[in-house]
């Protein structure tokens, strides 16, 4: 059903500009509404949402099908329980020995001191060794070193060979061994 433009125009002329007028602020203050409180509606349904969803898994949590959240500090004593305590400081350092004997390598008397990290109050030992041997040699003592040591931080590595025909080189090895304080 088409309304002639004839009965608009005379119902238009009717109202006059006051009635034309309070029209269009109708018409802007519904717009206005809509364009206001859309955003807004749409936030409440994104809320709503994610609040469900929350809800599911905190009840999955509770049921034991999914496991809680780790929280940061219990990923920190998570890591402090790993590392060696500081009594087995020794033991850590025996197998630093134990792992260079079994590449073959010469290690000389090396140099240590105790402290503590004033930022994460571990104790860590810093060790300095100075070392001998073939750079395949060295480059294995390093890499079970890291991987049987995860405590062990490589702090920096220095390698020269005295004439260029040598095969083996001399160097030395600054690491820290981090160390929990029970």
């Amino acid at each position: 059903m088409q309304i002639p433009r004839l009965i608009v125009h005379e119902y238009l002329q009717g109202l006059g500009v006051p009635g034309l007028a309070g029209m269009v602020l109708v018409v802007l203050a519904l717009t206005w509404g809509l364009a206001g409180l859309l955003p807004d509606w749409q936030s409440l349904q994104h809320l709503s949402q994610q609040t469900r969803e929350a809800s599911e898994y905190l009840a999955k949590v509770e049921n034991g099908t999914v496991a809680a959240p780790v929280v940061p500090q219990r990923q920190l004593d998570d890591f402090r329980s790993k590392l060696p305590s500081q009594p087995q400081a020794t033991v850590a350092i025996d197998k630093i020995y134990a792992l260079a004997a079994q590449e073959r390598i010469t290690l000389s008397r090396g140099e240590y001191s105790l402290g503590i990290d004033p930022k994460t109050h571990l104790a860590r030992y810093q060790i300095l060794l100075p070392v001998r041997g073939s750079y395949p040699q060295l480059r294995r003592f390093l890499h079970a070193l890291l991987g049987q040591l995860p405590a062990v931080v490589l702090e920096d590595v220095e390698f020269q060979r005295k004439k260029i025909a040598d095969t083996d080189l001399t160097g030395r090895i600054r690491m820290t061994l981090y160390l929990s304080r029970s």
